[in-house]
Formats: structure tokens, sequence, C-alpha cells
């Protein structure tokens, strides 16, 4: 009998690791979660430790977020295999995290048949890529590299960019990344100053244009 692929979850939402537990519980035994971690400085901790077979990674977390994990990971010489799972498919992001050397790259919209298959093939090595990522890795492949708009943003302004364009509130936007609304409209400040726009509706429609959405409620 084939030994049962062993996970590591990475998210700083209490709320998704939970959610993902109770998936990755209802896949016959095929699949075990030896651990949780809140950030990417844990991931890489845990995995060091834990060695398990697959990393479900978040991209955007507090402190090292998912793509410097995965690079510290493969500089210690780590064998486990990183899955992405993010509300991100920027073509830039997706880019970076096969260079940085993941296994598959999925969006949080994925169906739960298809999320435990892509943990068990990520296990074999065997690459998963969700439609939308593999339309942007082919995109960079056919045209030339343009830099991104967001770029400058750090990982925590993206997730409220994506909140934003959604649609969500400053009030919404607080309750969704556990933080003060304050420190919301500080961000979203540092938002408009980076993409030089000058409202939400203008930042809104760029980052619909580049896929920076968050899904929906």
């Amino acid at each position: 009998m084939k030994k049962p692929v062993r996970v590591l979850i990475a998210d700083d939402h209490q709320v998704v690791r939970e959610g993902l537990q109770m998936i990755l519980a209802d896949s016959d035994g095929e699949i075990v979660v030896v651990g949780e971690a809140s950030d990417g400085d844990d991931a890489v901790r845990l995995a060091a430790s834990l060695k398990p077979d697959v990393v479900l990674m978040d991209l955007s977390m507090p402190r090292v977020d998912g793509l410097e994990a995965t690079r510290r990971m493969r500089d210690a010489g780590l064998e486990s295999r990183v899955l992405i799972l993010t509300s991100f498919a920027e073509g830039e992001g997706v880019r970076d995290a096969v260079r940085a050397g993941v296994t598959g790259y999925l969006m949080k919209d994925v169906l739960k048949a298809e999320l435990l298959a892509a943990i068990r093939l990520a296990a074999d090595g065997v690459p998963t890529l969700h439609p939308r990522a593999q339309q942007h890795l082919m995109r960079g492949i056919a045209e030339p590299e343009t830099p991104s708009p967001f770029g400058a943003l750090t990982p925590r302004e993206r997730d409220v960019l994506a909140l934003l364009a959604r649609g969500d509130s400053n009030k919404r936007i607080a309750a969704s990344l556990n933080l003060s609304i304050g420190t919301v409209k500080g961000y979203v400040s540092a938002i408009f100053e980076k993409l030089g726009v000058e409202d939400r509706t203008q930042a809104a429609l760029l980052a619909a244009k580049h896929d920076v959405v968050a899904p929906p409620r």
C-alpha cells in the first residue's frame, strides 16, 4: 500500500487552514496534514523539521511571503514539493513562482477533487498549473515581458488591492484581513501613490486589467 502524502499547510488565515484540514481529511487516508504554518518563516522552519512531501503554500503572508519561503527551502536543500494555493494569477507572479521552484500553482477557487489530485501529483514531482496561471505563463513566453505596475507593492498591499478591486469598503477589508481601519487606510494611500492613481475606481480598473482580483465572496 502506498504511503500517504504528508502535507504542511502554510497560510496566515486560520479559517483557510481549518478549511483545508477538513478537505484533506476527506481523502480516505491518502493525504495527511503533519503541520500548519501561519507565515513563510514558520513554513521554512516546519518544512525542515517535519520534512513533508508537499507544502501547500499561500503566496501572501506576513514577515516572509510564499515565494521567499520557497526560495529559502530550495537554498536549504529541502526536498518538499511546494504547491502554491493563492487568490492571484498575475503573470509576473506565476513566472516568479516557477522560477522559485514551485511544483504547482493553483487558485483558491479550485475544486476539492482537483486540489487532492494536484497534491498527489506534486508529491510525485508532477506539476499542476491552474488554467489562468498557464495562460499567463504562456503569454509571458510568447510576448516580451513588461514591468508589472504592481512590482512595488508588498504582499499585504496586494491583498488590500484585490479586495478593493472587488468593491469592498475599508471596513470590510479590515475585517477580512484582521487589520484596523486606520491601517487599511494607510495601505490604500500607499497603493494609490505606488500605482500613480487618484482613487479607488482607477486602482480597481488597473487591478482588473492585470487579473489582480480576489475570489468572489
